[in-house]
């Protein structure tokens, strides 16, 4: 379902004057990214690049056709890794963050009960 414009406007008001909501929206597609979810990812970032800088803006940033960039992170889109890290990195200017990586090991979970021992 298309978000309506209503609610493309709020995020764009609240992303405007609230700079942990930018980073946030930014940390989170960054993080889908990381984590395998490129459909994700590509709708998280349309967010971002809405809510801040817009595809025209982030067009002459990265020398990308405006139009191409749309496809790019649409659903159906294929977009290069260098293309990726050229949005990724663009947006990072434009919103003024930082990026750190953090590496963690997962946390296993398990199903089992516990073993008991037979008296």
């Amino acid at each position: 379902m298309p978000l309506t414009r209503d609610f493309r406007e709020t995020v764009k008001a609240r992303a405007d004057s609230d700079p942990a909501f930018r980073a946030g929206l930014y940390q989170e597609a960054v993080q889908a990214m990381l984590d395998g979810d490129l459909g994700t990812a590509k709708i998280l970032l349309r967010d971002v690049i809405n809510a801040t800088i817009g595809f025209a803006g982030l067009a002459r940033q990265v020398s990308v056709p405006e139009k191409s960039l749309m496809r790019m992170c649409g659903s159906a889109g294929n977009p290069r890794a260098e293309n990726l890290i050229a949005i990724i990195s663009a947006l990072r200017e434009a919103c003024q963050l930082s990026l750190t990586v953090r590496a963690a090991p997962l946390r296993r979970r398990t199903n089992r009960e516990p073993e008991h021992e037979a008296a």
